[in-house]
């Protein structure tokens, strides 16, 4: 379907907003009311948003179309989204806060963007507890897997059964990936002082940086383009941007996906990292009861759109879903760690990388 102009804030419009709102600039507003009068119109629901995907477009169309409530969103930076509204404070017109990684949502629960919502109790038993707030807060509707994408005809497999293997002298110079400024990298090795020690967690940073191909550049994307191109021969990412080459229509895009092989190797023997995309209901959420069935939609019908768009896999391990290159990774022997010790863990994460030189 086609959605309105009135319900798509565009990317450019939105950033300026947030702009504005980070220089400390007020909304314009008559007696202090919110400034966008359709947020508590009954007809719709507000959804503040750090995902850009073609899945969760498909998300609100097809919630749209169910319920007959309207998506408002807006689409920035996960951290320029969170320090929005939580300027907006009580004034703001979010009903949902959405954002990538769990060290995000962590850094959104301590900003005070979100409140329980126990009417969603029923539908979260389909989500492990560990993709969710202990108290409620937010939970994972989405997950992705870090793993190591390699070349066949370089690499064997069955050298590398766990991501300490990749500290190992054996692969100097031959590994790639992104710099330690990313979230993802932030909350792997957040994931690893949690089931190990910081002392650990140091030594197995400072081997990769002991291994590296190159100098940290660019995205999970560039890495896996990085290995096909021989540059380097292997690479630290996530499941998703194997899969989305893997299944591009581009030939180009699809050949560098076929140059390579992926894995999920366990972390520290306790399984393989898995991170989440998640979702709250805001904490003055002027439309509570609309957020709450998008929600409830999300978990539900919403999941299939996830592996099937965007090649993550979905957070209710009972979704069903169509995706041979998700079935080809085999099955994932998780993590069982809370993903909110991932945000507890970052700020010491990062001292590390500073530690070991990890650009």
């Amino acid at each position: 379907m086609t959605r309105s102009l009135r319900t798509h804030f565009t990317f450019l419009a939105a950033a300026a907003a947030l702009t504005l709102a980070a220089c400390g600039a007020p909304d314009a507003a008559p007696d202090g009311e919110a400034a966008t009068p359709e947020s508590v119109d009954a007809g719709v629901v507000n959804i503040y948003t750090a995902r850009y995907y073609a899945s969760d477009y498909a998300v609100y169309d097809a919630f749209t179309e169910a319920t007959g409530i309207e998506v408002n969103y807006i689409e920035a930076g996960g951290d320029l989204l969170i320090e929005r509204v939580r300027l907006d404070a009580e004034r703001s017109p979010a009903d949902i806060v959405i954002t990538v990684d769990a060290g995000r949502l962590w850094r959104a629960e301590q900003a005070g963007l979100f409140q329980a919502a126990p009417e969603l109790n029923d539908v979260l038993e389909g989500v492990p507890a560990n993709l969710r707030h202990p108290d409620g807060a937010w939970f994972g509707f989405s997950t992705r897997v870090r793993g190591v994408a390699y070349a066949p005809d370089r690499v064997d497999a069955s050298e590398i059964t766990d991501f300490a293997d990749l500290a190992d002298p054996r692969w100097q110079g031959r590994i790639c990936v992104r710099s330690s400024s990313n979230v993802y990298n932030q909350s792997h090795l957040a994931a690893l002082i949690n089931t190990t020690d910081v002392e650990t967690a140091e030594a197995w940073a400072a081997g990769i940086v002991a291994n590296l191909a190159r100098a940290p550049q660019g995205g999970d994307t560039d890495q896996i383009r990085a290995v096909a191109a021989g540059e380097c021969d292997l690479a630290i990412v996530n499941h998703y941007y194997v899969g989305r080459l893997k299944r591009a229509d581009d030939p180009a895009d699809r050949a560098v996906g076929d140059a390579v092989d992926f894995i999920m190797p366990p972390l520290a023997g306790a399984g393989s990292h898995v991170n989440i995309s998640g979702a709250g209901l805001a904490a003055n959420a002027p439309n509570r009861e609309n957020a709450i069935a998008f929600l409830t939609y999300l978990l539900t019908d919403g999941q299939r759109f996830f592996p099937e768009l965007t090649n993550e896999y979905p957070a209710v391990t009972s979704a069903n879903y169509d995706n041979a290159v998700l079935d080809s990774f085999g099955e994932i022997n998780a993590d069982p760690v809370n993903v909110n010790a991932l945000g507890e863990n970052a700020g010491e994460a990062q001292r590390i990388f500073d530690r070991v030189g990890w650009p």
